[in-house]
């Protein structure tokens, strides 16, 4: 469900299936997002406009998005450094503009599924919490060479009954900052079985691991 409020100054849309609770929201802006009532949850005008399109940037799902109504600015910028981190026993965050199966997003960040369980597959939904996913967020640093851009559009085609093939510059980054990678084009698991975390090894052939 995606809900969209305008408010005064931004309109704030918030698309449910993408939320991963991360809480960014709640806890760092609780006069803002309010959970958990009945009714009105969202407050657009409780907050200055700055701190509304910070909460959008510090979205790591896309889930929410912010912009003025004066179209002038929203939390949508396309980075300066493409990114993909890898968070500790839970999902790749990636934040580029970023196409979809050859589709636009509207969102520069995702969260993207690497536990195989996830019922909105290619994007995380948390079941990796419930399934017990265990994953390091420090995987090894490969050898790699600077990108000539470190920008652009970054394609996302997950592989039926595969790993995604992600394809554009990009840095692969630890939980810690550290960058182990830099790459134009790689397999990511997303069935859960890799011994090559988060790079897929094949292991979804064995696992039987059946996605879109």
């Amino acid at each position: 469900m995606v809900e969209v409020v305008v408010g005064r100054e931004v309109t704030v849309t918030f698309d449910g299936k993408r939320c991963v609770h991360a809480r960014n929201c709640v806890l760092g802006f609780p006069n803002v997002f309010v959970p958990n009532v009945q009714g009105d949850w969202i407050y657009p005008d409780a907050d200055s406009v700055e701190n509304l399109l910070l909460i959008g940037r510090n979205c790591p799902s896309g889930a929410i998005r912010v912009a003025r109504n004066d179209g002038s600015v929203s939390s949508e910028a396309a980075p300066v450094v493409n990114t993909l981190r890898v968070r500790e026993n839970g999902p790749l965050a990636l934040e580029a503009p970023i196409l979809l199966r050859g589709e636009p997003q509207a969102s520069v960040r995702a969260t993207l599924c690497r536990c195989g369980a996830s019922a909105n597959k290619p994007y995380c939904d948390g079941s990796h919490v419930a399934a017990g996913f265990h994953a390091t967020g420090e995987p090894a640093a490969k050898e790699s060479v600077g990108l000539e851009a470190r920008n652009g559009v970054v394609e996302v085609s997950p592989l039926p009954n595969g790993p995604l093939k992600i394809a554009g510059n990009l840095e692969v980054v630890s939980g810690t900052g550290r960058t182990v990678n830099r790459v134009t084009q790689a397999f990511l698991c997303r069935c859960g079985q890799s011994k090559n975390k988060p790079y897929c090894d094949g292991s979804h052939k064995a696992a039987g691991f059946v996605a879109d």
